[in-house]
């Protein structure tokens, strides 16, 4: 069966004064019908860029999709027409953003926010419009949701704010669901919530989910899969339980390091990967993250890494990714479900 999305050498770039920060370069990859993938790397990677662009939300200028495809259900959504486009976002393509404050018009009632998405896309009465957002408040689980439907977004907590978002996203039964960082500021045991919710939305309706997060801890139980970005790039890719147990690319395995262990008792310092990550606009030559990987040689330095494809559904952007695999052969110890330290 097709994918429901197939993302193909999408490159995304930003003028800046005289240079170009090459924001997404190169990314690909195949969404499933049902699926759920996860997004994952450290600020300024290039996920939320990845994922503005198949929304065709990259504000031009400074920014531009130079080059790439971005299939869905069969049409590149970088050929159709804006208003094509248009009916295709927030019905089709729905997208939970990171900071729900900002998302949200501050004013304007949730209900009028809520009612706007319907009569647009699915052409209800007002009257329809309304009932339909007491209804959506009630499935994502804001208590007493008719009293509550017409305040104002200041009057919810973050997290009664973030289920507005998702409310808002899933009202039109969207087959994509982009999720960026949904559960950004908010406390563990909301966090806890409102991943749970997007399971369960997901679960019963189908859709599929991109869940885009820099917290590999939080996309252990959410997803079937993994992509790990780093300056723009894709480094590793695999399915979620053999990417705990065999990661294969040097930067993953610092992703997975920083990972705190709960049941870990020693009070040891948590392991951070050294260094920041790199301007991509002024990327090194060879490896992007050559400058802090303890693996490095001087091939990482000179030349740029070759995708190695390990498994058929396991690739990794690596001069030494196969011998990383093959020395990954079990989960680590005390590593937890997944093998997350």
């Amino acid at each position: 069966m097709a994918p429901l999305l197939s993302v193909r050498e999408l490159r995304t770039w930003f003028a800046e004064d005289a240079l170009t920060a090459k924001a997404v370069d190169g990314v690909s990859f195949d969404l499933a019908r049902g699926e759920t993938l996860g997004i994952v790397g450290e600020s300024g990677s290039g996920k939320s860029v990845t994922n503005l662009s198949i929304m065709r939300l990259i504000p031009q200028p400074p920014g531009r999709i130079v080059s790439g495809e971005i299939v869905f259900d069969g049409q590149d959504l970088l050929a159709l027409p804006a208003e094509a486009m248009r009916r295709i976002r927030g019905k089709r393509i729905a997208m939970i953003f990171q900071d729900p404050m900002t998302s949200l018009n501050p004013f304007m009632r949730v209900s009028q926010q809520l009612m706007e998405v319907t009569r647009l896309h699915l052409g209800l009465s007002k009257a329809e419009a309304y009932e339909h957002a007491v209804q959506m408040l009630e499935t994502v689980g804001i208590p007493d949701a008719r009293n509550r439907v017409d305040g104002y977004p200041h009057e919810f907590s973050g997290g009664m704010r973030q289920r507005v978002m998702i409310a808002m996203a899933l009202s039109c039964k969207p087959e994509l669901l982009i999720a960026d960082e949904p559960t950004t500021a908010l406390d563990v045991t909301i966090q806890a919530q409102i991943l749970e919710l997007i399971k369960n939305l997901k679960r019963d309706t189908g859709t599929s989910v991109i869940l885009i997060t820099h917290d590999l801890g939080v996309v252990a139980g959410m997803t079937d899969r993994i992509m790990v970005m780093y300056a723009g790039r894709v480094f590793e890719t695999a399915p979620t339980t053999e990417l705990f147990a065999r990661p294969s690319n040097p930067y993953t395995v610092g992703l997975l390091a920083s990972v705190p262990d709960p049941t870990d008792d020693s009070h040891a310092e948590l392991y951070q990967i050294p260094g920041l990550p790199p301007d991509v606009a002024r990327l090194p030559p060879g490896c992007p993250f050559a400058p802090r990987c303890a693996r490095a040689e001087r091939i990482c330095r000179e030349q740029s890494p070759p995708r190695i494809q390990l498994t058929p559904q396991h690739q990794s952007l690596c001069h030494f990714a196969q011998e990383l695999y093959d020395a990954a052969g079990t989960p680590t110890a005390a590593t937890g479900d997944h093998g997350v330290r």
